[in-house]
């Protein structure tokens, strides 16, 4: 079931008596006896050759509430991706972020008000197929956010291509998504084909990592970027300690006891903070010091809440920025959680829409011309899209739990 919502100035502020976050760090967690004062804070941002790069000026950003004169007839979006299930709090992060872009643009433009439906998909490919035609058949619908997982992006691009639908995902990173041939599916970050590689090469660059076990579960993301990290690793991947796990998966005694007896110098792994946390937990319980690193699946505030103390010291990457402190503090103000994992990229590409629809293209296919040729600096990075829907510069961040 879809829920539509006009997000203006009569939205109910959700406000929270904790402190506001800023761009050096995430969410922070509790959970119990966990440690309260973990962060994942940003270590370093990296170009495709794992080299430190300096962060991009965003003060030039793109602002969903323009100049306050826009007008349009009431248009709607749709987001769709988990808003409930295991990974759920990844789908949030974005929703809120493309709440918090259209607030501010309804309050500032009385005569265009924009609304969104939020699909939820669970972030299953199966449940996807049966919500997004609900999506494509909705006329109202002149653009989506999302979908947000791979898997489930897979699994439903091209009905979307065929319907005409401009999908933005601000999260989707396996590389094989643009090379279906369809029309208007637009990545909002970096894929996995920059991210492995591009960790690969820092983490050999430390100097640090002379044998690293990659474990990987079985979606299209986890075997994706377990790809091309292992391939961009060299022999410094272990090929006699790789490991897969499932996704779902409650017991990790196996994988724990080759990773004891491999002994690496770190784990690398890629999958959702479902089955990290619960594995690294195991891991520390087992006596397995190994460096624990992960990427962007896994760099969410759940995964220091439900990890606690065992997520110390793990490294996380990921295509998406840090949240700069003023939309930090407006995130929080407006949703009473602060910015996560995605919600920066949410909120541009909404701006991205809302532009558009103050241009004057409001129908499916115009909005999908206009993302074509658009170019624009945005909170996270600059956006510019090549023929496939890739963008044409994508850079890294390196995170650390601390």
């Amino acid at each position: 079931m879809a829920r539509a919502v006009v997000i203006g100035a009569a939205a109910v502020l959700a406000l929270s008596a904790a402190g506001c976050g800023s761009k050096s760090t995430d969410n922070a967690g509790t959970s119990g006896d966990n440690n309260s004062s973990l962060t994942i804070a940003p270590l370093v941002q990296i170009d495709k050759d794992g080299k430190e790069v300096a962060s991009a000026d965003n003060t030039a950003a793109a602002n969903p509430a323009s100049d306050g004169n826009d007008k349009c007839a009431p248009q709607t979006i749709a987001m769709s991706g988990p808003l409930t299930g295991p990974n759920a709090n990844l789908g949030l992060n974005i929703v809120r972020g493309v709440k918090l872009a259209l607030d501010q643009h309804n309050k500032a433009n009385p005569n265009c008000q924009v609304a969104v439906k939020e699909f939820d998909t669970e972030g299953d490919p199966q449940k996807a197929t049966q919500v997004i035609p609900t999506i494509i058949n909705d006329s109202s619908i002149v653009a989506m956010i999302g979908p947000t997982f791979s898997g489930e992006t897979k699994a439903t691009g091209q009905v979307v291509s065929d319907a005409g639908l401009l999908s933005l995902t601000p999260s989707a990173t396996n590389v094989s998504l643009t090379t279906n041939g369809w029309k208007t599916f637009f990545r909002g970050l970096g894929n996995d084909g920059v991210q492995g590689p591009a960790v690969a090469k820092y983490l050999a660059g430390t100097g640090k990592y002379k044998k690293i076990c990659v474990v990987q579960d079985n979606s299209d993301y986890g075997t994706g970027l377990a790809k091309t990290l292992t391939e961009g690793l060299g022999s410094i991947a272990d090929s006699s300690c790789a490991t897969q796990v499932k996704a779902g998966d409650k017991d990790f005694s196996a994988a724990v006891s080759k990773m004891a007896s491999a002994k690496p110098d770190a784990i690398f792994y890629a999958g959702y903070y479902a089955e990290a946390s619960p594995f690294v937990r195991a891991l520390r319980t087992g006596g397995v010091t190994a460096t624990f690193i992960s990427d962007d699946g896994t760099k969410d505030v759940e995964f220091t809440k439900q990890a606690g103390d065992a997520s110390k010291g793990s490294l996380l990457s990921c295509p998406c920025g840090p949240a700069p402190d003023k939309f930090a503090t407006d995130y929080k103000a407006f949703n009473g959680f602060d910015a996560g994992t995605y919600s920066t990229e949410g909120y541009d590409l909404t701006t991205i829409v809302l532009k558009g629809i103050a241009a004057g293209k409001t129908n499916r296919a115009d909005l999908v011309s206009y993302v074509k040729t658009y170019q624009g600096q945005g909170l996270a990075r600059e956006y510019k899209w090549g023929d496939t829907g890739e963008l044409s510069n994508a850079l890294i961040w390196m995170y650390e739990v601390k």
